[in-house]
């Protein structure tokens, strides 16, 4: 029987002594099943079809070998805020795991109502605080995330910071339309990641991409409600950033309050660079298609700044949809660093309702393929 290959070996949370009836906090179950399941090889730590109340929690690596986390159940974050004072910035964390599969149908809730209540977006007497990420994989390479539910995160649902060679796929990520800062994916220092087949709706962006991130492929994407899909915000508080390579491709867009957009702030430098837009629909977007070389997080209007990141190498094509303004498409570049190479081909952007929209166009001379409408006068 040693020729035989040895089956993957299971950790079963319930026999650390998780107790998944939504009593107090199943941590320390949770942190000696990921131990034990990180130094065994083929390890597979199971999570049952029950609830598990978790405050913050890291499962670090390195581990021994490949390992998967495979949640059938539902975990779901304390609302007790103190539990986070030592790092309100992370709920559950997967620091520095190579070859880590999170698979299972089951449920991540971030249990967020209490955070969004006193976030200075929704109580304005309230100073602006962080709150926690719900699900964050820090520095993981060859990562596998599929069919999971993330919902109703303290802040951000998903964050892919410093990883490499990732795939997200299935992923259902919902909160509602009002939460504030509850980006769905946020893509940060990544590269090569693919996100597919997913369904987002939240308080803000859908996907969020960020500085050095390189080569960003997500497919057949629903997106709504929310902000959209974005590259940045890029550059603040004059810092250098650079995204490169992101694809989107097969997305579906519905009452969110941005379609594809690019946000650089004043000041900043480096570059946003070779991004494709394709085959997307728009159903009442409020701004489908936006470049704005100079965002700033203020009510009045931003201040001129010669430095700015550079935006190049931009292709919309098929294109098709509804925008809920008048404007379908905004080119607000910079004086000083203007948009370059920006392509538009096979867009149809009608107003919701009727009527044609326009599009309003600053320091940017885009070339058209096909017929495009509307287009920079």
């Amino acid at each position: 029987s040693l020729l035989l290959s040895s089956p993957a070996t299971t950790f079963d949370v319930n026999d650390f002594g998780a107790r998944g009836d939504g009593s107090p906090d199943d941590v320390q179950a949770f942190q000696k099943a990921w131990e034990e399941a990180c130094s065994a090889t083929g390890a597979v730590l199971v999570v049952p079809e029950k609830n598990y109340l978790l405050g913050p929690i890291t499962f670090s690596g390195p581990c021994r070998d490949n390992i998967t986390f495979q949640i059938n159940g539902t975990i779901r974050a304390s609302d007790d805020r103190s539990a986070y004072d030592g790092d309100r910035r992370h709920w559950i964390m997967f620091d520095g795991v190579k070859n880590l599969v999170v698979q299972g149908g089951g449920t991540f809730d971030g249990n967020g109502l209490i955070w969004w209540q006193n976030s200075c977006k929704i109580n304005k007497a309230l100073p602006c605080k962080d709150a926690p990420t719900a699900l964050t994989f820090y520095n993981c390479e060859n990562l596998i995330t599929r069919n999971l539910k993330i919902q109703n995160a303290q802040q951000i649902h998903v964050s892919f910071d410093k990883c490499s060679d990732v795939q997200a796929a299935d992923l259902q990520v919902i909160a509602p339309g009002s939460s504030p800062n509850t980006d769905g994916i946020h893509v940060t220092g990544t590269q090569n990641i693919e996100i597919s087949s997913s369904i987002i709706g939240t308080g803000d962006d859908c996907i969020s991409i960020v500085d050095g991130s390189q080569n960003v492929q997500a497919m057949d994407i629903t997106c709504g409600p929310g902000h959209g899909i974005s590259i940045g915000s890029l550059g603040s508080g004059n810092s250098e950033a650079h995204v490169s390579g992101v694809t989107v491709n097969r997305a579906n867009f519905s009452g969110t309050t941005n379609g594809v957009r690019i946000k650089t702030w004043q000041g900043g430098s480096g570059s946003a660079s070779n991004i494709k837009f394709q085959n997307i629909e728009m159903h009442d977007v409020s701004n489908p298609i936006i470049i704005d070389q100079n965002y700033c997080d203020q009510d009045e209007p931003c201040e001129q700044q010669r430095s700015a990141v550079e935006v190049r190498n931009v292709m919309y094509q098929n294109i098709k949809g509804t925008s809920a303004s008048d404007v379908a498409i905004e080119f607000n570049c910079s004086q000083s660093v203007p948009c370059k190479g920006i392509v538009l081909q096979n867009i149809d952007m009608q107003k919701t309702g009727g009527g044609s929209a326009t599009a309003s166009c600053n320091n940017i001379d885009p070339e058209y393929i096909g017929t495009v409408s509307p287009h920079c006068s």
